[in-house]
């Protein structure tokens, strides 16, 4: 087989074009289908910047493999880890409907899978369709564990918007020269952050502007006159991005697996962990154009400024020819990240409703800060620190869902403070002090079906900051945000609530504050936390008891008999 045509099989958008002519001539029901997959978990050495080192992958790919579903299927992935670490892996986005089991986060929803054996994943894609992804949720290991999840609409159900000739999955990614998990460990053993990533790449490559990389660069060949659709996904550990293409619009049409009114643009943000669908229409001069992303940070902290590109290069252009760059959002606009996010905007039709919560039935306000613990044996005798509420997450030593279904006392609390203990002003003057910081595996109980509104405050404890926030288990709906502080008697008079944004995760602006609201009609142990990796490992998380409902069809499935042990 010609390298050509090895190049149009292995391409997304054949495989799913060919999915889709199996059903229509018989070959696959056109109706809901197990698709089953093999995750193996290895060490392999990748080479990205001028030399190569082993990492951990799954399959012997970086990025991992796409999982491919319609709305409806059911998807089984047998995860066999032959990896020095214990892993799991997270489906980002996936609501895992009384199937937390599934869900992933280790010592959350299950204990991690152990070196040498293995893992069902078993779990329904219901009332989904769109773009998500996969990555491990241990450690720093989805700085190499990563992979796009596309999900087809039911047959018969087309895109709302038009028809692209080609789609491509475009993931954002970081690369460290060293083990990751050794400069993670001698970084806290010394009380500060692990170093930035040498790169970022764009599925896995860093493209031209990296020294050593020139044969590491992912290009898009495009026809003139066609319109593409890129599923872009931010798998950086702990980077916002911009992302612009030299010459071209963007219009966006979905984030977080859900169709939004469609908009254009030059430039777009992604927090880590979020996903967003654009179409691209090959409307310019045949010419190679540069895609770039590059992070977006407006707090008073040190920017890893680092540029990745990738090329789209017109059907017929030379590769000699040099590429055009974009004109990328600076480092610090946050006026176009603000104005981005408020063009987000649910469809809200008939076939998409926005169901927002309108009744609340409890109203809760977590505070995001940032501190210093005593440490003895660190540098400077302290160690960072981050909390909600004032509260340090603890992770325990045995998963909490299983505590939680098999009435496991000693395991967890469920007193997380539904208001910071300490009110103060949030986002005044920088503050030093920790404000009385706990430190303990707290977690919020909540009544089936209970209506939730979150205000997410970020404050000035050590600095200000935007943090992007991932629940797992739902959806949300972004009422609104704002910077300062939140005022509870004005602010919520401006709250959207008829065609809000809805996400699995949201920014929480520098010195700022967002509102989310969801119905908890999924039972089970659900993560919250701050998708900045070193964030998280310092302690910003939390997790929701949801009980189970009057039924068992409202209650949480039994484990799975291959659960991992602790």
């Amino acid at each position: 087989m010609n390298p050509k045509m090895q190049r149009i099989i292995r391409n997304p958008s054949f495989l799913l074009l060919l999915l889709c002519l199996l059903e229509f001539s018989g070959h696959f029901p056109v109706e809901a289908a197990i698709k089953k997959y093999t995750f193996d978990i290895q060490v392999k050495n990748i080479s990205r910047l001028c030399h190569a080192k082993p990492v951990v992958t799954v399959n012997g790919m970086f990025p991992g493999p796409t999982i491919y579903a319609r709305e409806g299927d059911r998807v089984i992935v047998n995860v066999t880890n032959h990896a020095q670490y214990n892993m799991s892996i997270h489906w980002h986005g996936l609501k895992q409907y009384r199937n937390g089991w599934a869900d992933g986060p280790a010592y959350i929803t299950q204990c991690p899978i152990q070196t040498g054996h293995s893992y069902v994943y078993d779990f329904n894609v219901t009332g989904q369709r769109g773009t998500l992804w996969w990555h491990a949720h241990i450690l720093w290991l989805r700085a190499t564990v990563y992979g796009a999840i596309v999900i087809m609409p039911k047959p018969g159900q087309p895109f709302p918007f038009p028809q692209p000739h080609l789609e491509t999955n475009i993931i954002f990614g970081e690369w460290w020269n060293g083990d990751i998990e050794t400069l993670v460990n001698q970084a806290n053993s010394l009380g500060s952050p692990p170093p930035t990533s040498d790169a970022h790449t764009i599925n896995g490559k860093p493209g031209p502007l990296f020294p050593c990389s020139e044969k590491h660069t992912f290009a898009l060949e495009v026809e003139a006159g066609k319109t593409y659709l890129l599923r872009i996904v931010n798998a950086a550990l702990n980077d916002e991005l911009f992302f612009g293409i030299a010459g071209h619009n963007m219009t966006v049409v979905e984030i977080d697996a859900v169709y939004i009114k469609p908009f254009t643009t030059k430039a777009i943000l992604l927090g880590p962990g979020q996903t967003t669908n654009v179409l691209v229409k090959a409307n310019r001069p045949p010419n190679r154009y540069f895609m770039a992303a590059r992070p977006f940070m407006d707090a008073p902290v040190s920017i890893d400024n680092k540029t990745v590109t990738a090329i789209l290069q017109y059907k017929g252009v030379p590769n000699t020819v040099l590429p055009i760059f974009p004109n990328l959002p600076a480092p610090n606009d946050t006026a176009f990240a603000l104005n981005y996010n408020n063009k987000l905007r649910s469809l809200n039709t008939v076939n998409f409703p926005a169901n927002v919560p309108l009744r609340i039935d409890r109203r809760l306000f977590y505070t995001i800060g940032l501190g210093m613990n005593p440490c003895p044996s660190c540098v400077n005798g302290t160690k960072l620190v981050a909390s909600l509420n004032n509260v340090t997450f603890v992770m325990p030593k045995t998963a909490l869902l299983q505590a939680h279904y098999f009435n496991m006392s000693g395991v967890f609390r469920t007193d997380f403070p539904d208001r910071p203990p300490k009110p103060f002003n949030f986002t005044g003057a920088p503050l030093t002090a920790n404000l009385g910081t706990s430190i303990g595996t707290r977690l919020s109980r909540v009544e089936f079906n209970t209506t939730i509104e979150l205000i997410l405050q970020d404050t000035n404890l050590l600095t200000v900051e935007s943090h992007p926030f991932h629940l797992h288990g739902y959806n949300f709906f972004v009422v609104g945000s704002g910077i300062g502080n939140f005022d509870p008697k004005k602010d919520p008079a401006k709250f959207n609530l008829v065609d809000p944004p809805e996400r699995n995760t949201v920014g929480v602006p520098t010195g700022g504050w967002t509102a989310i609201r969801f119905r908890a009609d999924n039972p089970g142990v659900w993560f919250m936390h701050c998708h900045l990796e070193v964030h998280t490992m310092w302690g910003l998380k939390m997790a929701f008891v949801v009980e189970n409902g009057n039924t068992p069809e409202n209650s949480v499935l039994p484990p799975p008999k291959d659960l991992p042990p602790c």
